[in-house]
């Protein structure tokens, strides 16, 4: 590596229900906010202190810290507003959050780093779907996607945060997967067209990359590439982010513009990574080797999440 450059991380994490704990019930069987059971002080403080060593664990593997981390599964703001307090962090991360209209409160979010990004804007998009019952008033919702606008050693990238509806029963979210990634690909189309401004695309696409919705992100209306996933190569060599029974899955993905394949660019693309830790995952029995997840089902385990992070490196 030349002295004038330095490797930056970007990474994305899908931590797995992190969210305030919840007062105290007067019933046994009242509903909690969460959705989670018995998601108390404790359990909270354990899940906080966990997603934190994992950036620990990243500064110490790849001798440096993401100064852009996405997240998914957040519930609300005050989990982020502590997190970033801790170590690694040390409060010299800002977070960029918006309450999303999905039916559990699940929100995206972005972390970047103070002295490194300045935010020149951001919003959310938000998408409403209507309930085949023909009545206006009754429409399903989901979770935001996180549009921001940042400037890195004076280039503009924009930066999309996502986590798309679930394969949930027999995937019927598949429709809306694909509406709100053509909705996606036309705005990556339009900036591009109309600034030449880098586009980063990262988050939990409910799909792997050699799936048609994610392949089709890729390329613009007359089938020029404006992307690329350099998620597709690790998946083809069985490097996976989160599991489904015994299937590995890289749901987890970071997508770039051609900006970043550009050797005058401010971040030059190096090489994607899945940060499979092994103080991550289950060390034995059937999940050996998976991500140790905070929960199976409604059963505590304490473990970190469900996901592994996905990290992208530049020079």
């Amino acid at each position: 590596m030349e002295n004038n450059e330095r490797k930056e991380l970007i990474a994305f994490y899908n931590v797995e229900n992190l969210f305030s704990p919840d007062p105290i019930p007067v019933h046994r069987l009242d509903p909690t906010i969460s959705g989670l059971r018995n998601w108390d002080e404790r359990k909270y403080k354990n899940k906080l202190f966990k997603i934190a060593h994992v950036f620990e664990l990243i500064r110490e593997t790849e001798e440096v810290l993401p100064m852009l981390i996405g997240l998914s599964e957040i519930q609300g703001q005050a989990p982020l507003d502590e997190l970033i307090t801790m170590p690694p962090f040390n409060s010299e991360y800002g977070v960029i959050h918006y309450d999303s209209m999905d039916e559990r409160g699940v929100d995206v979010a972005l972390l970047y780093e103070k002295k490194k990004i300045e935010i020149l804007s951001s919003e959310p998009i938000t998408y409403f779907f209507e309930i085949e019952d023909n009545n206006p008033a009754n429409y399903d919702t989901t979770r935001d996607i996180l549009h921001c606008k940042i400037k890195y050693a004076e280039e503009i990238i924009n930066v999309f945060v996502l986590h798309l509806p679930s394969k949930r029963e027999k995937d019927i979210n598949k429709p809306k997967r694909q509406f709100i990634l053509n909705d996606v690909r036309g705005k990556v189309i339009n900036i591009i067209s109309k600034t030449q401004e880098a586009v980063l695309i990262c988050g939990d696409f409910n799909e792997n990359p050699d799936d048609e919705n994610i392949k089709n992100l890729l390329y613009d209306g007359d089938l020029n590439k404006i992307l690329t996933n350099p998620s597709l190569e690790l998946f083809e060599n069985k490097n996976f982010s989160t599991f489904y029974y015994k299937d590995g899955l890289l749901f987890d993905q970071i997508l770039l513009s051609n900006n970043f394949f550009d050797r005058n660019s401010a971040l030059q693309f190096k090489e994607a990574k899945v940060f499979n830790h092994p103080k991550l995952a289950n060390w034995e029995g059937n999940f050996k080797g998976k991500p140790f997840r905070t929960f199976a089902g409604t059963r505590y385990l304490g473990g970190y999440s469900d996901h592994f992070p996905v990290l992208v490196e530049f020079l």
